[in-house]
């Protein structure tokens, strides 16, 4: 019997170990390693790396490299690409012929606006801020609240809205159809002259399919170039992966994990409240919920958050080292108030310290790569 209880006890010590995060096989048995240990164990194959501090229970991938897209500018001669792209950054789309989809989505500025939320017709203001097309062909739901499920849902979404282009979408086939120059185009495309609004948001979902990030020093580390990136940026690495515990969420080659979480930042029942998810599934425990955004070109896409609030990398570091546990419900609220924000378990104080911070900083900052500025064409005007 005594060997049984001890056989049990030891089968649940080795499963608590196995769910234990591990700083990796080169800095295991050493309590307090060295900086300069840690900068080596990462150069090495990625499958040699430490391991991230991921909670139990979440799903994640490894970082991987992207590669130069070698097919970019054959893509581009795509007679359906050229088609959308024309009509991105046509403004004829839109109700006052003043408004494209290049007026939120600029490639001068990473594909965004730069602005804290977007401005529409009229020069309504949004609610959210614009998120980048970097990799969209990537993505699995869009919108900061997924409200649309595939590129096409997407791309039709502002063209109708009233503070955005404010299109009749039932008209804006005919609005297309009497340029001449268009006509060629949608028979190039496909195979026919018929313009209509299914084929117009395939058409803007062909093109923004060819908007990619391009391989950044972080790409150039991962594929085994190990002086690409900094002591400091390398250490800033595995301060994302381990204490600052970004992984969770922002993990494999956008380093972002396609999911939704509250940090925090829903302002329930004040001004600027804003419920995310919720909004969609109706679901209470999806108040507050945005979609992690990926972090490639993440210097190209500011200023970040749901709302456009932060414009510094320094402020969200900040944010999250603080945890952002500041209006979680108590049991009695919650049952008096089923709606009331639950800021997601994986927010936790960091402690990270000063040099841990600037580091973390650089790191991001090296995630940055694409230099190419997409050209605008000269679209149909007659």
């Amino acid at each position: 019997m005594k060997r049984f209880f001890l056989a049990i006890f030891g089968a649940l010590v080795f499963i608590l170990f196995s769910f234990t995060p591990k700083v990796g096989q080169d800095l295991m048995g050493n309590p307090d390693p060295s900086i300069e240990e840690i900068i080596k164990s990462y150069k090495k194959a990625i499958t040699e790396w430490p391991k991230p501090t991921i909670h139990y229970g979440v799903k994640w991938t490894e970082f991987s490299s992207i590669k130069r897209d070698s097919l970019y500018f054959k893509e581009q001669e795509r007679p359906e690409v050229i088609l959308g792209k024309m009509l991105f950054f046509d403004p004829k789309l839109s109700n006052s012929n003043q408004i494209s989809c290049s007026s939120c989505h600029d490639p001068e500025m990473g594909w965004t606006d730069r602005r804290r939320i977007a401005l529409g017709n009229d020069h309504l203001m949004g609610n959210r801020n614009t998120l980048s097309l970097y990799n969209i062909a990537d993505r699995k739901a869009f919108f900061w609240d997924g409200r649309a499920r595939s590129l096409e849902e997407q791309a039709s979404g502002p063209l109708g809205a009233h503070h955005e282009m404010a299109m009749d979408v039932k008209v804006l086939p005919k609005k297309i159809q009497k340029i001449k120059d268009y006509k060629v185009l949608f028979q190039n495309a496909y195979g026919d002259e018929k313009v209509t609004y299914d084929r117009i948001v395939k058409a803007l979902a062909e093109f923004q399919k060819t908007i990619k990030s391009q391989p950044s020093r972080f790409d150039q580390f991962i594929d085994g170039k190990y002086n690409a990136l900094t002591d400091q940026e390398i250490y800033g690495m595995h301060i994302f992966r381990t204490k600052a515990r970004c992984m969770n969420c922002h993990n494999g080659k956008n380093l972002t994990d396609e999911s939704f979480h509250n940090i925090g930042l829903t302002y329930y029942k004040r001004e600027y409240e804003d419920l995310g998810l919720y909004n969609v599934t109706k679901k209470a425990e999806d108040v507050g919920k945005f979609r992690t955004p990926q972090l490639r070109d993440l210097n190209l896409s500011r200023p970040w958050m749901h709302n456009g609030l932060f414009d510094q990398l320094e402020g969200i570091v900040n944010v999250y080292n603080s945890g952002m546990h500041m209006i979680d419900a108590k049991p009695e609220q919650k049952l008096k108030d089923p709606l009331y924000p639950v800021t997601d378990s994986l927010m936790q104080p960091l402690k990270l310290t000063k040099d841990e911070k600037s580091a973390l900083i650089s790191f991001l900052e090296s995630l940055n790569g694409t230099k190419y500025k997409m050209r605008r064409p000269e679209f149909p005007v007659k």
